[in-house]
């Protein structure tokens, strides 16, 4: 059991705009949203990475850069090149999506060296890897295979979906995929969650960080249930 402040929560927010058919404008919007709320970091498409880190400079906010997103149909090298050309525009988190076909066809030595590819390019340059399973379209024993090789490669999280598939995160998910990989590695729910009631759920199941284009809905919520409660904090049975 731990107590949350508002911080606490806004502090688990990736908070996410990943459309195709963001402006300028919506990056600047979003970045000042993560200022004024207090975010972790904005997660947007590699090509806006130098725009929302000019934005945020100055900041404890960080760039979370989508790589090979939302399909993961890319070869490892490109997704090298991506995550390089990212971290050199100012892109300081890496959220990278695996590619399904491989792991469809049971080459988990394909899925490991990518994994380890492009872990090594993050931590060489002291920046978290976050590394997108795409869930919906797995099945368990996927799942649980691709944690159990993060539990041996060592990203800082796996995630459970781009939010541009078939549905996103579930609890069962967050929960199968925290039993599998431990205390080594944390875990980020994303996809569909977009209400401070399923926000804490995926907590209580594990995750740690929650990517969400909900955020200011959400703490808003949570800032409405603490005046109404009388609290400065709230307490989540998250097993720590």
């Amino acid at each position: 059991m731990s107590e949350y402040t508002l911080d606490d929560f806004a502090r688990l927010i990736d908070h996410t705009n990943l459309h195709a058919y963001a402006t300028p404008a919506d990056m600047k919007k979003l970045c000042d949203e993560a200022k004024e709320y207090h975010f972790k970091m904005v997660a947007i498409n590699q090509v806006q990475s130098k725009r929302c880190s000019e934005y945020l400079k100055g900041t404890d906010i960080d760039t979370g850069a989508a790589i090979a997103f939302p399909l993961g149909q890319t070869t490892i090298e490109a997704k090298e090149y991506e995550v390089k050309d990212a971290l050199k525009n100012g892109a300081n988190e890496i959220d990278y999506v695996i590619n399904i076909t491989e792991l469809k066809a049971k080459n988990y030595d394909y899925i490991e060296d990518e994994m380890r590819r492009i872990v090594a390019i993050c931590h060489a340059a002291g920046v978290p890897c976050k590394v997108i399973f795409e869930n919906p379209y797995l099945t368990k024993d996927e799942i649980k295979r691709v944690a159990l090789i993060a539990k041996r490669v060592r990203p800082d999280f796996i995630k459970t979906a781009t939010g541009f598939g078939p549905s996103g995160a579930t609890v069962a998910d967050v929960r199968l995929m925290k039993e599998t990989v431990g205390d080594g590695v944390k875990v980020k729910a994303a996809g569909g969650i977009r209400n401070s009631d399923d926000f804490i759920a995926m907590i209580e199941a594990g995750a740690e960080r929650i990517g969400t284009s909900s955020g200011v809905k959400i703490i808003n919520a949570l800032k409405q249930r603490m005046q109404d409660d009388g609290v400065s904090t709230i307490t989540i049975h998250d097993g720590k």
